[in-house]
């Protein structure tokens, strides 16, 4: 496996190395191979900056743990960043920008002269100010310098026995909500509770809840939306909905794609 040698080569002159770990099965693989060619010289942080859903802080548990490496938490809050929550366009760039200093703080602390995070090489493609803010702190990202495509990401963590290589991709909860409205600790909330309703309901990974003015946009792939579109379960979502502050409830009928709202919609 020649890109994962890549990789693992790329550790070779670190000396101390703390991976930024989401959650998700880029920055997981990252982390493998910082820990698979540093051992105890590598730290895979998490951060719970109270946008982040609660089930992506238990897969990063549960991915540090598969993987073996050292595994902090750092705890804050962007809703005290009035940047990000004003909610413009530039959300994911002051959202990256505040987790960059806790990160460097942290390695300063842990005498760490290298992070590194899991953007790939698909993710320059699209709208990510987030990207900018990481790199622009001098955080890396090994999986773009080595050529890593998501497909081959998924790939190689398959062929090393990762049990989470197919796990569906994710994004902070803020970005539920369109830009141009504000972010607030309520409406996270509720978005969490619904995603969490319907995986339960119809028993599937990729569903996402569009808090659209208080209208509750629905967005799950093309092959769900039949279950989702049944009488019985489209009035099941509506009663729970509205107990939770929704006015109502859409099912997008082109399915769920990522980055639907990188629209600044006016208040």
């Amino acid at each position: 496996m020649t890109n994962l040698n890549n990789l693992l080569d790329w550790f070779s002159d670190k000396e101390k190395v703390l991976v930024s770990l989401s959650g998700g099965v880029d920055s997981a693989l990252v982390a493998y191979a910082a820990n698979k060619k540093l051992g105890n010289n590598a730290i895979a942080v998490t951060a719970d900056y109270k946008t982040l859903s609660s089930e992506e802080l238990h897969s990063a548990k549960n991915i540090a743990s598969e993987i073996g490496i050292i595994h902090k938490t750092i705890v804050y809050n962007e809703l005290d960043n009035d940047d990000f929550v004003k909610n413009d366009e530039k959300r994911c760039f002051y959202c990256r920008d505040e987790l960059s200093e806790k990160l460097i703080e942290f390695a300063g602390l842990h005498q760490i002269n290298t992070i590194v995070d899991g953007t790939q090489s698909d993710d320059i493609g699209d709208y990510r100010p987030g990207i900018d803010a990481l790199h622009g702190h001098g955080i890396r990202s090994p999986l773009l310098e080595t050529k890593f495509t998501k497909k081959l990401v998924r790939t190689t963590a398959k062929k090393i026995g990762l049990s989470f290589y197919d796990r569906p991709s994710n994004s902070c909860l803020a970005s539920r909500i369109p830009w141009g409205q504000r972010v607030t600790a309520e409406r996270l909330a509720r978005i969490e509770i619904a995603e969490k309703w319907i995986k339960q309901k119809i028993d599937i990974q990729q569903v996402r809840v569009r808090d659209v003015d208080g209208i509750a946009r629905i967005e799950v792939e093309p092959k769900n939306i039949t279950m989702l579109n049944s009488t019985k379960v489209k009035n099941e979502l509506s009663s729970k909905f509205k107990m939770i502050g929704f006015s109502k409830i859409e099912i997008d009928p082109d399915g769920y794609s990522s980055g639907k709202l990188n629209v600044l919609i006016e208040n």
